[in-house]
């Protein structure tokens, strides 16, 4: 399986509304529930009007396009890196998976899975 590494910082926050952010960015997710609404972005796309926001994050996404039959993918992943004391903050598409994990731990995220026969590009 290839993980494809994001070239850019990430952010994730929680806001009020969704009027500031430019929804024509390139990249962004939005989560929507009763208690709260929160984005992961590009943080040189963070909006200035966050209530609350975490930045130094760095991702990769599974690349392809995942058959909702296909089972523990994520599981198997987020195993790894927890067996490695590595978090991650997960966000899923239709189509893949992305795994956020905390910049100062990227690197080694991406040695481990590299080991455990995954195709880091």
């Amino acid at each position: 399986m290839e993980l494809k590494k994001l070239p850019y910082d990430l952010t994730v926050c929680k806001l009020t509304s969704i009027k500031d952010v430019n929804l024509e960015n390139e990249f962004y997710f939005f989560s929507k529930t009763d208690e709260e609404l929160s984005l992961v972005c590009k943080t040189e796309d963070t909006p200035l009007n966050t209530i609350e926001r975490e930045d130094g994050w760095k991702g990769f996404r599974i690349q392809g396009v995942l058959d909702f039959s296909l089972i523990g993918i994520l599981s198997k992943l987020s195993g790894i890196l927890a067996d490695n004391k590595i978090g991650i903050f997960a966000v899923s598409t239709f189509n893949t998976d992305y795994i956020l994990v905390k910049k100062e731990n990227f690197d080694k995220a991406m040695d481990i899975l590299a080991k455990a026969g995954y195709r880091v590009i």
